[in-house]
């Protein structure tokens, strides 16, 4: 019996090991990609973009032939794709099918994406054609079913998800399995849900051709298919887009305003173990009269730390022209392009909704008295992965959680790699206006800091407490220590909660060293 299911008309997945083996053996992979495509029609092809790729695949070698098959929706010579690919197991199985009336040329069934994994993993993902290259944005006029391949919010979502060995992990909307696919490389359990049965067959598809192991698979929205099973972690790239309706599965969630992205963060709390993470990518609305983070805030369950940051805001005309385009309403008569537009307006006018935002959100199940919620704007460009910055992240929280002022002066601290000092001030004057503190990896925050800030974190070595090292600033500048003590600590505790300075481990008797 297949492993595959025959009713969706997707390709069974009897042979898809012989397919992955042909793929590797001629370099059909990102890497082999990059190489013969050059990094010009590369990047072209994320941008939805074909011409180059086009023009870089005229040659008759078995990866051009690939590369037109599966990527550029081409059809190809029988003789061509028998060189490349186990053609009898491919038409057998359905990854490819006949092309028009003649047996002389074959077509692709399905968009086939090679994606590089973390550790250098030769993956492939596999969605509905005409969605592998450039994801969304190769969407519109696609029908309401239809399953995407690889996108920027995909591959976001997979770079700050935290990443230590979990027993078991639940992807929802799982897509094309994307997060499912990372997750198998250490959840010793993989769950991926979905309300359109199709996304599970292509989240089957690949995972088989990324030779990993199969994940359990079920049907319906948010926690509906698990009932009240646990997890260590959650992770979810929903249909996030506050439309008026759901015509599209894929990307609007059907219910009113940003009530899906509440409901997934308000309900994943009881379904984590202690200690295990939920993230997710989520548009929030930004309402007439009310504070952005308050409206945020009030998701965050109870017993769970949280970080949030937003990454965009959108007013209410670019947000509904970026998602009409989408759908590709654009190339639609310019009387229904009008009416649909008028749609969204009237939606958001209806809920006092001037903007929206779209951002990361994280949980971690830490069972707090006093649980840290953060919550902050942070538009500029990022290090991804940010897994490890995430349990960074998490760790001084708790770090902080328990450090009163006078714990936080008797501790040491290091400064944070790659953290630079800029000077800020007009050319030629003798002392800087202010001084900044950047950091060039992870988030690559930036913080401005007085005299007293420079000269602490700049010899923040972990030899010297934080009350030794503010003494001895207090001499150099003339200052009464104690006044210095005192209005210090608040300043510190920033740089320690946004990561500049890390804690260093303490001796073994602390004492020795004075306070």
């Amino acid at each position: 019996m297949s492993t595959t299911s025959q009713i969706t008309g997707l390709p069974l997945t009897d042979h898809a090991d012989r397919l992955r083996e042909a793929f590797l053996a001629v370099g059909f992979t990102a890497d082999g990609l990059l190489e013969r495509l050059g990094a010009s029609a590369y990047a072209a092809l994320a941008r939805s973009e074909t011409v180059p790729a086009l023009r870089a695949t005229r040659g008759d070698g078995v990866l051009d032939t690939l590369v037109r098959l599966f990527l550029l929706q081409q059809s190809v010579p029988v003789e061509r794709a028998r060189a490349a690919l186990p053609l009898d197991e491919a038409l057998e199985d359905g990854w490819v099918i006949r092309a028009g009336d003649t047996d002389a040329f074959v077509r692709a069934a399905v968009d086939v994406r090679p994606y590089g994994g973390p550790q250098g993993q030769d993956w492939y993902i596999v969605s509905d054609l005409g969605c592998a290259v450039g994801g969304a944005s190769g969407a519109g006029g696609k029908g309401e079913g239809v399953v995407l391949g690889v996108g920027g919010a995909s591959t976001t979502l997979a770079g700050i998800t935290v990443r230590t060995p979990v027993g078991a992990a639940l992807d929802i909307g799982t897509g094309s399995g994307i997060q499912a696919l990372h997750a198998t490389q250490h959840a010793t359990r993989v769950t991926a849900t979905d309300l359109n049965p199709r996304a599970l067959e292509f989240t089957r598809l690949t995972l088989a051709l990324s030779g990993e192991s199969q994940a359990d698979l079920r049907v319906g929205s948010l926690f509906e298919p698990v009932g009240s099973a646990t997890y260590d972690l959650i992770v979810s790239n929903p249909p996030f887009v506050i439309s008026p309706g759901a015509r599209l599965t894929y990307r609007d969630g059907g219910m009113s305003g940003d009530d899906l992205c509440r409901t997934l963060v308000q309900q994943s709390g009881e379904r984590l173990n202690e200690g295990g993470y939920a993230q997710f990518l989520a548009n929030w609305e930004h309402v007439e009269g009310e504070d952005w983070k308050e409206r945020v805030r009030a998701w965050v369950p109870r017993g769970c730390d949280a970080w949030i940051i937003q990454r965009e805001v959108q007013d209410v005309t670019q947000y509904a022209e970026l998602w009409l385009r989408d759908a590709g309403d654009h190339r639609e008569a310019p009387e229904e392009y009008a009416a649909r537009y008028e749609a969204w307006l009237d939606e958001f006018e209806a809920r006092k909704t001037h903007a929206v935002g779209f951002g990361w959100i994280t949980l971690r199940k830490s069972g707090a008295e006093a649980p840290s919620v953060v919550i902050e704007e942070w538009p500029h460009p990022v290090e991804q992965p940010l897994g490890d910055t995430v349990l960074a992240h998490f760790a001084r929280q708790d770090y902080l959680r328990v450090r009163d002022d006078a714990a936080l002066l008797a501790d040491r601290f290091v400064l944070a790699p790659e953290v630079v000092q800029e000077q800020v001030g007009l050319p030629g004057a003798e002392d800087p206006e202010h001084v900044i503190l950047r950091q060039n990896r992870g988030i690559r925050r930036a913080t401005k800091v007085d005299t007293v800030g420079a000269g602490f974190a700049g010899v923040c070595d972990g030899t010297l407490t934080a009350g030794r090292i503010l003494d001895a600033i207090a001499q150099l500048m003339g200052e009464d220590p104690v006044v210095l003590r005192d209005r210090t600590p608040q300043a510190i505790r920033l740089l320690v909660e946004e990561g500049f300075l890390i804690p260093a481990p303490q001796p073994t008797n602390p004492a020795s060293q004075g306070a």
